[in-house]
């Protein structure tokens, strides 16, 4: 089989290197286009005191949320934009995108509107109540795409 489109799902951890190298590697075998994707997780900033939320302190509340999360998006941009330029250089196709939100299921709606044929997705290695309790962005990403999934393991140094 020869894959055409090649979805890399990103985050902004050390092994979205190893992620992206193994994606890359791939679209040059295959001659594949390549979409870099991240997802902006929705998190409430820590400069905002949990009782404010109960005070009727809103309007500071969404300030801080837009704050930070244009703040992550200018972050991710930025090294999208540096993964996509070192794709770019060795004559692969590229584009990139991010989204704010649930990354799982933000991962499966791209590869299905893109029509990817494969998803490169990194796994940090949780476990047992680590993983129920914290959830698994590559295990939904397995159990729901609508294309092949590579997923690439973390690996542990002792």
């Amino acid at each position: 089989m020869k894959y055409q489109k090649i979805l890399i799902a990103l985050d902004n951890s050390p092994l979205a290197k190893k992620v992206f190298e193994e994606g890359l590697s791939i679209a040059k075998y295959h001659e594949a286009a390549l979409k870099l994707f991240h997802c902006l997780p929705i998190e409430t900033p820590s400069t905002v005191p949990y009782t404010s939320l109960y005070e009727g302190e809103f309007n500071d509340f969404s300030y801080l949320m837009r704050e930070q999360l244009e703040t992550q998006a200018k972050e991710a941009e930025k090294w999208l934009k540096n993964y996509a330029a070192i794709a770019d250089k060795q004559g692969v196709s590229i584009e990139w995108d991010w989204k704010i939100g649930e990354p799982g299921r933000w991962v499966k709606e791209t590869a299905q509107d893109w029509q990817a044929d494969l998803i490169v997705v990194g796994r940090r290695g949780l476990t047992g109540v680590s993983e129920m309790l914290l959830g698994s962005v590559s295990n939904y990403i397995v159990h729901h795409s609508p294309c092949s999934v590579l997923v690439v393991q973390e690996t542990k140094v002792n």
